[in-house]
């Protein structure tokens, strides 16, 4: 079994070789791709708990993770300040080249499935050189 670690870098280096051989279009289709096929367990917290099911997802990644980061969750709103990105850290620990849109995978990934359930979705890259960055999802008035 691949480990977290190893995993990581080779996720950038798939998203580096998919852009290089079929274009930035093709990375983003690949993201769409694991976004509905591969996240089942997000999908389905969310569908059933909404908000606390986005907390129990990303309270559980982000610890595993080992990420600095702060979750605020309410009856309509949920964001997460992530102050220094897990994977980002790694990849520039390791000096491995960080893919140009690495960040912009985790946007894809969970729009997809957030929005589908009655939910708006912003993030916002605060520093993607340090992997700080603002996710914020409110629910959508009726």
């Amino acid at each position: 079994m691949i480990s977290c670690t190893e995993f990581i870098a080779a996720y950038n280096e798939l998203f580096k070789f998919i852009d290089r051989r079929y274009g930035k279009k093709a990375v983003l289709k690949f993201w769409e791709g694991i976004s509905d096929n591969f996240l089942g367990n997000l999908e389905k917290l969310v569908r059933q708990k909404g908000i606390q099911g986005m907390k129990q997802y990303w309270r559980h990644t982000l610890a595993e993770e080992a990420a600095y980061y702060r979750i605020k969750a309410g009856k309509n709103k949920f964001k997460i300040e992530l102050a220094q990105c897990p994977s980002i850290g790694l990849l520039r620990k390791k000096k491995i080249k960080v893919y140009k849109d690495y960040c912009r995978h985790c946007d894809t990934l969970y729009r997809r499935i957030i929005e589908k359930y009655g939910f708006d979705y912003t993030i916002n890259y605060l520093d993607e050189k340090k992997g700080e960055c603002r996710l914020e999802v409110t629910r959508r008035q009726k």
